[in-house]
């Protein structure tokens, strides 16, 4: 080889290897709520990702099941070197990596409304998340709602009937699904588990979500898993 020819094959740039392909670790498809936002949201995103289970014998994994643990580290996205285990992280990271995907509203106001709601979701509501756990399998139709919880259910009927009127549905901000729609989707399967009495929007909207392919895929695979946990099927 000359000297010329090897001065060329030494400047040229280093070709990067291939980013590995994302992983979204999740716990059970039937109890865990925050596992299918997480899973709902790289799914709206189309973000190609391995799925990575955890045990249900996985002690952490149970405690966060159970509301027992300090936080809630699954579901966990790895991409591109990031790791990110808060589910509204997740939405705001996925939101950056994908920004056509629509996970949130191109509007300003619109947006920062969508951001509100969903951060409501992800911190608040702790009366309905321990009365009236998610639970695919189950059906509970004439449940008693307790005093604590019924706040949580008036307020976030409030904030669907708000959403579906001022942008006009079918989902929470509009024509397209948003972050939102995965972050209160699992509040839709705790409402017809337990038979909650809705007004016409919500019920509908509950339809709508639970008419999603992507739900349907994922009720599949729950109703599949062979791993029950005592404590979540009580009998009410």
């Amino acid at each position: 080889m000359s000297t010329v020819a090897a001065k060329k094959t030494a400047s040229r740039p280093a070709v990067k290897p291939a980013a590995a392909k994302a992983t979204l670790t999740l716990s059970s498809r039937n109890y865990s709520s925050w596992s299918l936002r997480g899973w709902l949201l790289a799914r709206f995103a189309g973000l190609d990702f391995d799925e990575v289970m955890v045990s249900p014998d996985d002690a952490e994994a149970r405690k966060e099941l159970l509301l027992l643990a300090p936080s809630i580290r699954v579901p966990c996205l790895t991409h591109d070197g990031a790791k990110v285990w808060n589910t509204l992280a997740i939405a705001q990271y996925l939101d950056e990596i994908k920004p056509d995907a629509g996970l949130m509203p191109k509007d300003r106001i619109a947006r920062a409304h969508c951001r509100s709601v969903s951060g409501e979701m992800n911190s608040g509501f702790a009366n309905l998340r321990s009365s009236l756990p998610m639970n695919l399998k189950a059906h509970h139709p004439g449940h008693k709602i307790w005093a604590g919880a019924q706040p949580d259910i008036d307020r976030i009927s409030e904030i669907w009937t708000e959403c579906l009127a001022l942008y006009g549905g079918p989902w929470l901000f509009g024509a397209q699904r948003t972050m939102a729609d995965a972050m209160y989707a699992p509040v839709a399967t705790r409402f017809i588990t337990y038979g909650v009495k809705l007004n016409k929007p919500c019920i509908l909207y509950c339809q709508a979500i639970m008419a999603m392919p992507e739900m349907q895929e994922w009720i599949a695979a729950a109703k599949a898993e062979p791993d029950d946990i005592e404590e979540l099927d009580m009998e009410f």
